[in-house]
């Protein structure tokens, strides 16, 4: 059988197992795979069972609980075939010495930028250790990647709110146009 190995910050491992083992046993039974946590190094163990899309959910759920992600929001990703997770690595954009100084544009002044783009854009965002990560459908979560990564080269928060507001209009035009198709 297929299975990956996945390093997850120490404490996060309980967020994982979820009280009495609700999330792991979830994640088991919407995806088929087998979850093994070796709790003292911080290694989750995803063994594939016959779904193949399950085993990349399974692993995307994980990854997000690791990312910061409440597990309700995290297992998201198993309910609709349209919701994806994506990652953001800042260390690949900008110097340690300028991290929190982009994670601080990013969450804005009492996370009101954070809570914007996840209201505009209907994504859910966390910035977590040197990550920022997001759930939703693929659109939208392509959208909110473009605006993060605006942010993460020093754009305005104003000319970031105006790229949002433009694409959730793009989004919703094509939405409704595919509506009226059917």
């Amino acid at each position: 059988m297929e299975s990956i190995e996945i390093k997850i910050p120490q404490e996060r491992v309980g967020v994982i197992i979820g009280k009495e083992g609700r999330v792991k046993k979830t994640i088991e039974e919407k995806t088929g795979c087998r979850i093994a946590i070796d709790n003292r190094n911080g290694i989750i163990t995803v063994t594939r069972g016959d779904d193949a899309v399950g085993f990349l959910k399974a692993k995307d759920v994980v990854n997000a609980i690791a990312k910061g992600f409440n597990p309700d929001v995290a297992l998201k990703i198993l309910d609709d075939d349209f919701t994806v997770f994506e990652t953001i690595d800042l260390s690949s954009f900008v110097s340690q010495k300028s991290m929190e100084r982009v994670k601080g544009r990013i969450i804005g002044k009492e996370g009101k930028m954070r809570k914007h783009i996840e209201e505009t854009l209907n994504v859910h965002v966390s910035v977590y250790d040197k990550f920022v990560s997001i759930i939703g459908n693929f659109e939208n979560v392509s959208a909110a990647r473009e605006a993060l990564e605006m942010l993460i080269d020093g754009a305005q928060h104003s000319t970031v709110q105006k790229f949002m507001e433009k694409k959730k209009r793009e989004i919703e035009m094509r939405s409704m146009d595919w509506y009226s198709i059917s």
